[in-house]
């Protein structure tokens, strides 16, 4: 879950209206439907029953805007995704495990303001707690950090589902650190560290991660894990502009043991190996645990591929690349693509978004990707308009 910014909104002029957005269809029904199908491509044996409690907290979280008709336009011009849609999906892949289904969405996505996004996204959040019986006790405790009086930046909060079939489900909740501006995001970062615990956890990631200052190493998200997870995390996400992926790697090494891997080759596969990923930036999450006070249990680099690929044929045949180089199932792609849309992947590019890699001190290796509803809206193929207008 990742977007100056890795999802940077892109003007409206640059896309075509979605196939749903002109059937008379609602948000709720659309996401409610590629929900089901994603499931089922995951090969969940029951998705309509697994889904069926999800799907209920996914209306919830969207509240009035899973009722409003996709031809009325997005409530907001959301952050989640390029075309504003509030809600993205995601398949994550372990090599000989089950593939787990994440749904993300904008509760605030109907406000008016930050501010009363914030407010609606506590809301929500709370019920949610609520209904699924847990704690929001640490967004509480960094309460006064993310969600000030006068709210800085696109969002305020967002709410992910991580569904699995052998376990009940996780919560994660991710905020802004820009909340007070993004001159002091690492600021806000460091202090909320501290407040769960991982203060000398500071200095290394400000060295490593954060060195080119905020207009190149931009600080964009802080999440935490809520409920029942094994091991829950503090994750922080940084956005680097500009990069190679050889710099991205020299990240990952924050990440003890050499457990990182090739970052670097990830991002080549994924990216097509551009040289410099000068476009959308590459994103490293660092997540801590109580495993270690100072140093990542976990990195993450999210490759924007929707901005280094020609069309989502592209993206799809690098998705199946990496799934593949890490012997995961890559026929998972082709069944999660079908449940999202009728479209060809020729047509357009986008809804395939990210490709990341997650590697852990003591779990195997993951590959996530990252897709967009398009309920709003199509982007042509990259070069598309120019090849129309030379042609």
């Amino acid at each position: 879950m990742v977007p100056s910014n890795p999802r940077q909104p892109h003007s409206p002029a640059a896309e075509t209206t979605s196939a749903a957005a002109v059937t008379g269809m609602t948000l709720g029904e659309l996401v409610g439907g590629q929900l089901r199908g994603v499931c089922r491509a995951a090969g969940f044996t029951d998705p309509d029953g697994v889904g069926e409690v999800p799907l209920l907290d996914l209306l919830d979280l969207l509240g009035p805007a899973a009722r409003r008709p996709l031809d009325a336009g997005p409530p907001s011009p959301s952050f989640v995704c390029d075309d504003h849609s509030p809600v993205e999906f995601s398949l994550a892949f372990t090599a000989g495990s089950e593939t787990a289904v994440r749904v993300l969405a904008e509760p605030g996505c109907t406000a008016a303001t930050i501010g009363e996004n914030g407010r609606l996204g506590l809301r929500a959040l709370e019920a949610l707690a609520s209904r699924r019986a847990f704690s929001t006790e640490p967004v509480r405790r960094v309460e006064d950090l993310f969600f000030p009086a006068a709210a800085h930046g696109p969002f305020a909060l967002w709410c992910a589902m991580d569904l699995r079939r052998d376990r009940p489900t996780g919560i994660k909740v991710y905020v802004n650190p820009q909340a007070h501006g993004r001159e002091r995001a690492a600021e806000v970062a460091k202090e909320a560290l501290g407040r769960f615990g991982f203060g000398r956890a500071w200095r290394a990631l400000r060295e490593r991660a954060v060195p080119r200052g905020p207009e190149k190493d931009e600080i964009l998200f802080f999440a935490l894990d809520l409920g029942r997870w094994h091991t829950p995390r503090v994750k922080v996400y940084v956005a680097h502009h500009d990069v190679t992926a050889t710099d991205v790697h020299a990240v990952s090494r924050l990440l003890p043991g050499g457990r990182a891997g090739r970052v670097d080759e990830f991002c080549r596969v994924a990216g097509g190996d551009p040289g410099r990923f000068a476009h959308r930036p590459l994103v490293s999450c660092l997540s801590y645990t109580e495993r270690d006070g100072e140093h990542p249990s976990g990195y993450t680099v999210h490759v924007p591929v929707r901005d280094y690929a020609r069309d989502d044929g592209v993206a799809r045949r690098r998705a199946a690349a990496v799934l593949r180089l890490h012997g995961m199932d890559a026929t998972v792609i082709d069944r999660a693509w079908d449940a999202m849309t009728s479209r060809h992947p020729s047509d357009g590019v986008g809804l395939i978004a990210y490709l990341s890699l997650v590697r852990s001190t003591w779990q195997p290796p993951r590959v996530n990707v990252y897709f967009s509803p398009e309920a709003y809206g199509v982007r042509p193929p990259r070069g598309a308009h120019r090849l129309r207008t030379t042609g």
